[in-house]
């Protein structure tokens, strides 16, 4: 399995698109899908490995896990850096209060 392959199989395992991963990796749009035909540089690597949350190792097809799975990440609800997905589509503001009622105990219908 290629480096774009790989990718390919993660990215949409997360419900995103290669143009998502690139933005979110800061790299040009069509970066990835140019990795067909040119090796990526080391750093635009790490890049979206880091999108994918998995390693450079992995992509380069150093390691193989047995399967795709995605490392999990744990992060702080409260963190306002952090943007929350669901399906490859970020939480929307008032759905993360919701959850934070939610976990907190309440039912997630009460508004304050």
């Amino acid at each position: 399995m290629t480096v774009l392959e790989r990718v390919k199989k993660l990215s949409k395992k997360q419900g995103l698109s290669l143009q998502t991963v690139a933005e979110r990796a800061g790299i040009g749009k069509n970066s990835i899908y140019r990795w067909s035909t040119k090796t990526p540089s080391t750093e635009n690597l790490q890049k979206v490995a880091s999108v994918l949350n998995t390693s450079v190792a992995f992509l380069l097809g150093e390691i193989d896990n047995g399967s795709l799975d995605i490392a999990k990440k744990e992060v702080d609800i409260e963190d306002q850096n952090i943007i929350m997905t669901y399906e490859g589509k970020p939480i929307p503001p008032e759905d993360l209060e919701i959850m934070k009622r939610f976990l907190n105990g309440g039912t997630g219908n009460d508004r304050k």
